[in-house]
């Protein structure tokens, strides 16, 4: 008889008691309350984070950056030259990273043999030969040494000989960028996008491509994707002589956000800039430099290279994105959400008071 009453019990329907408070400030705060919950569904849920949507967040991107211009030098290493994409920019494919070189310390016609150590190297300074042990890399330094010390004019103190790449690198840095024309060159940006979940695609590129052998990007020109050097490191709180100089690193950032209940055409990119080195620390390792060499043979067969430490400005090219579509999962489970939370605020069970 007792489970016949609990089964029975399972059908039954319940309905809650509720307490009415004759308070006009208790009244108040219960308004308030439930004014409250409603205004975050509508304003902050739907309005704001449209919690009517589903979302897309994997974002598939490609980026193919193209860089223009030229530039004349004359100095005593490379003689008068002149520099075109192909000589400054790397790598010379064009990806999300690529590099401009604004600045060069030339060593020109080294060859493989013996030489003195640069003195400012301190695991090269030496005082007798039993300072260089043979064989011992030079620490920091360019070469091994060979077991000799070379004295430095009358001072009884000197440098190892090494064998290395002779002459060692010059250590003396141009006062003003080399490349100061690289603030006029342009970089062309194109970006690809899609969200697979939507099998929505777009690009930063007009279809006009007469606009594009004319313009340049900016605030206005959101599909215009060849951007001025000079002006975007303005852009990213820098300036061209300050960051050419001993080089650096800026971003660009390119973020979608596309309401796709919205036309196709309504999904537009937003850009910013921003410089990512540490600009403020003055330290020995400030900027963005890498060396690297080319090397050639003379009518001999001697092998000779020219080594080249190129200072400029690395470009990281940075996409984010998010998608969302109206989908009416969420927008229920948010609804729910939103009921259950205003079924939370009615008074427990109780008598009239």
């Amino acid at each position: 008889m007792d489970c016949r009453a609990l089964c029975l019990s399972l059908l039954d329907y319940k309905t809650e008691k509720y307490v009415v408070a004759k308070n006009r400030k208790v009244g108040l705060l219960y308004r308030l309350l439930q004014l409250g919950v409603l205004l975050y569904l509508l304003i902050w849920v739907f309005l704001v984070k449209k919690g009517y949507q589903d979302v897309d967040t994997s974002l598939q991107t490609a980026v193919v950056t193209k860089v223009k211009g030229v530039a004349y030098t004359n100095t005593s290493e490379l003689g008068v030259r002149l520099w075109d994409a192909t000589d400054y920019v790397i790598p010379p494919q064009g990806e999300n990273v690529f590099f401009i070189i604004t600045n060069l310390i030339v060593t020109p016609h080294q060859r493989q043999g013996t030489c003195a150590e640069n003195e400012q190297i301190p695991d090269g300074r030496c005082s007798q030969d039993s300072d260089c042990p043979v064989g011992m890399p030079v620490k920091a330094g360019n070469g091994v040494k060979t077991g000799r010390c070379l004295p430095a004019g009358n001072s009884t103190q000197g440098t190892c000989e090494i064998f290395a790449w002779c002459p060692v690198e010059t250590k003396s840095m141009p006062r003003k960028p080399l490349l100061g024309d690289a603030e006029d060159f342009t970089v062309y940006i194109k970006n690809f996008i899609r969200f697979p979940k939507f099998n929505f695609s777009k690009t930063n590129v007009d279809t006009d491509k007469t606009l594009l052998k004319s313009c340049h990007f900016g605030p206005n020109n959101l599909y215009c994707p060849i951007f001025h050097v000079g002006s975007v490191v303005r852009w990213a709180g820098s300036t061209f002589e300050d960051i050419a100089l001993e080089g650096g690193v800026i971003g660009i950032h390119i973020e979608w956000d596309c309401d796709l209940d919205q036309p196709g055409s309504e999904c537009n990119p937003h850009y910013s800039f921003s410089r990512l080195d540490h600009k403020f620390t003055k330290s020995i390792s400030s900027g963005y430099n890498f060396r690297f060499a080319k090397y050639y043979r003379d009518a001999a067969g001697m092998e000779f290279r020219t080594l080249i430490k190129a200072y400029g400005i690395r470009f990281d090219v940075l996409v984010n994105g998010r998608a969302g579509k109206f989908n009416i999962i969420p927008t229920v489970i948010n609804l729910a959400s939103g009921v259950a939370l205003m079924g939370a605020l009615w008074f427990p069970a109780g008598c009239e008071c």
